[in-house]
């Protein structure tokens, strides 16, 4: 599909990864990753389209791996929300040293730094063209960041969830160990769950692009083109 001069989608939510703030870092956030991220969002809000972000906090603790460890999970995943406001706030300083109004809203309560999550107050924030970031994750254990998206998704009603990943799309395994591995252009619900793929959790399949976080492939996607993934309702339109 070639891209057209105005956005296909009015409203989007982006999910990233925490390990997208790390650049080529080992731990934390990379000011420079933040800066170029914010400014890409920055360009898509700049057209008119209403953003919403997710993001992981796997660059500062991972839940998962503390309860693979032997720290209870719910602790664990708890700890894991509290690094995704850290990186909520980061991206929040960025876009706003850009000139973005810029809202962080978190699912535990924390008034001094962000705003509680409420639906309505988020659509109201986009309506009046502000950028909003919501950390926390769905404010409950056990219950992965993609989760969040799809659900946050769900309640603003985004037109569609951009995922960015580390590859240019979704494979039937994993490129970097399997060379042979097919990458689809499109493919259904339905069959991304029968054959086990990863690139998001299982609960958290809905309308997704996936993408590498190349720079210009968010203002891309919006305009209408073709890149990575579209993960739909049926396998062709």
């Amino acid at each position: 599909m070639e891209a057209s001069s105005a956005p296909v989608y009015q409203r989007i939510l982006l999910k990233l990864s925490g390990e997208a703030l790390m650049g080529e870092e080992a731990y934390g956030i990379d000011r420079a990753v933040a800066s170029q991220i914010a400014a890409e969002v920055s360009e898509v809000h700049g057209l008119g389209v209403q953003v919403a972000l997710v993001i992981g906090g796997g660059n500062i603790f991972r839940g998962l791996a503390a309860a693979a460890g032997g720290m209870d999970r719910a602790t664990a995943d708890y700890m894991g929300m509290l690094a995704t406001v850290m990186n909520s706030l980061a991206l929040q300083d960025a876009l706003e040293r850009l000139g973005v109004n810029t809202r962080v809203l978190t699912a535990i309560e924390m008034r001094a730094v962000a705003e509680p999550f409420i639906r309505r107050r988020a659509v109201r924030h986009l309506e009046k063209g502000r950028v909003i970031v919501l950390a926390a994750g769905t404010g409950n254990p056990y219950f992965t960041t993609d989760t969040a998206a799809a659900l946050r998704a769900m309640e603003i009603r985004a037109d569609v969830i951009l995922k960015g990943t580390k590859v240019d799309g979704v494979y039937s395994a994993d490129p970097m160990t399997h060379p042979d591995a097919t990458r689809f252009d499109r493919i259904s619900y339905l069959e991304f769950l029968d054959q086990g793929l990863r690139v998001m959790d299982a609960t958290a399949i809905s309308l997704c692009m996936d993408n590498r976080r190349t720079p210009g492939n968010l203002k891309r996607v919006v305009l209408g083109e073709t890149v990575g993934t579209i993960v739909a309702v049926r396998e062709r339109a």
